[in-house]
């Protein structure tokens, strides 16, 4: 396996799981991880929240932990990474206002490099405006985002995971098995038992 560079980026009250859970298993099979946040450099961190599926119209939210910011968002360059990880929860909403986050997902897409994206995590996409003709899962809610921009939501059970080319999505913290498994596919990582 060759490691790759990855980008991930977050912002405050990304969904706790959707953040560590993938920074820390992308970490483990040998890649480079680095998470950004526009307005934070490293050794800064954002708020997390877990949210949970308890029988409710909606998910539930609680406070999660701190996340870790490793790199400087306004000193990384698209160009010096291979892949772009994008989690979920309430975060997606406030990184989609930011032109360079749109610039930067385009630059992933226009390269053809691998994005992972889950939950609310293609509402980014959706507003980055590369979903157009494609096929991606996300939470629920993002379908009419999907649809409006010109993709198309991929109904998956709530662990399951699809892939359209170099585009790994989920719906939600019940697939990372799935998704994971999925993007280090798309990544050629192999992990032997």
């Amino acid at each position: 396996m060759s490691a790759k560079r990855i980008l991930m980026l977050v912002g405050d009250y990304v969904e706790d799981y959707e953040a560590m859970v993938p920074f820390q298993v992308l970490s483990l099979v040998g890649h480079t991880v680095h998470s950004v946040c526009p307005g934070k450099k490293a050794g800064d961190t954002v708020r997390t929240a877990i949210h949970d599926f308890e029988g409710d119209q909606t998910y539930s939210e609680k406070p999660g932990h701190n996340f870790a910011i490793t790199a400087t968002f306004d000193e990384v360059k698209p160009e010096d990474y291979d892949a772009l990880v994008i989690p979920g929860g309430r975060a997606p909403e406030y990184l989609r206002l930011n032109p360079k986050v749109l610039a930067c997902v385009r630059h992933f897409f226009d390269a053809k490099k691998p994005v992972a994206a889950i939950c609310h995590g293609p509402q980014l996409l959706a507003a980055a405006g590369v979903l157009k003709g494609r096929t991606c899962s996300a939470y629920p809610a993002v379908g009419p985002d999907i649809g409006l921009s010109g993709g198309t939501l991929a109904e998956v059970p709530i662990d399951g995971s699809h892939t359209d080319g170099n585009l790994v999505t989920a719906p939600a913290w019940p697939a990372h098995p799935a998704w994971l498994r999925a993007f280090l596919k798309v990544l050629g990582s192999k992990i032997e038992a």
